[in-house]
């Protein structure tokens, strides 16, 4: 289940045109659709839609897409939300002074990914490493004019997290 896992990310976030799909403007696609283009079936797609830790996709209406993390245009219509006093972000140690300098961007991404606990950051920082934390200071960002939305899998999302509003978190 995990290589069909990350063919869907791979055709819901980033090329939908190699499977030769067609996302609608939200990042829609039809399920039926979308199970024929993979050569899968609706149970192994409906198993991989539940069973996924980091719930990255939404089956809503006969339609399926990923709830972030997309490098192909599309607009998720997230309403702007209140973030907590402190978010989190998990990289790890080769990029802190790049980070630390200018900030957090979103490189190939549409926003920045932000957790809102340290454990879910260590699960991201570890993908790449041993892990590092950034403590995010949603609040005082978000009284500073900062917007922030949040996905339906929890995921906190912000244009740009600039260097003051960063530190290096500890235990």
């Amino acid at each position: 289940m995990i290589r069909l896992s990350k063919r869907m990310s791979k055709h819901l976030r980033h090329s939908p045109e190699s499977a030769g799909l067609t996302l609608d403007p939200a990042g829609w696609v039809d399920l039926d659709t979308f199970v024929r283009a993979l050569r899968t079936t609706h149970d192994d797609v409906l198993e991989v839609v539940a069973g996924n830790d980091k719930q990255r996709f939404t089956i809503e209406d006969g339609r399926i897409r990923a709830n972030q993390g997309h490098t192909v245009e599309v607009e998720l219509d997230l309403p702007v939300a209140e973030p907590p006093a402190v978010l989190y972000h998990g990289t790890i140690a080769k990029f802190l002074p790049d980070i630390l300098n200018e900030g957090l961007r979103p490189m190939f991404r549409h926003d920045v990914h932000l957790s809102a606990t340290v454990d879910t950051a260590v699960r991201v920082g570890a993908r790449r490493g041993k892990p590092v934390i950034l403590e995010v200071a949603a609040h005082k960002m978000r009284a500073d004019g900062h917007e922030f939305r949040v996905s339906a899998n929890n995921v906190w999302l912000t244009q740009a997290v600039p260097p003051p509003y960063l530190k290096v978190w500890h235990r």
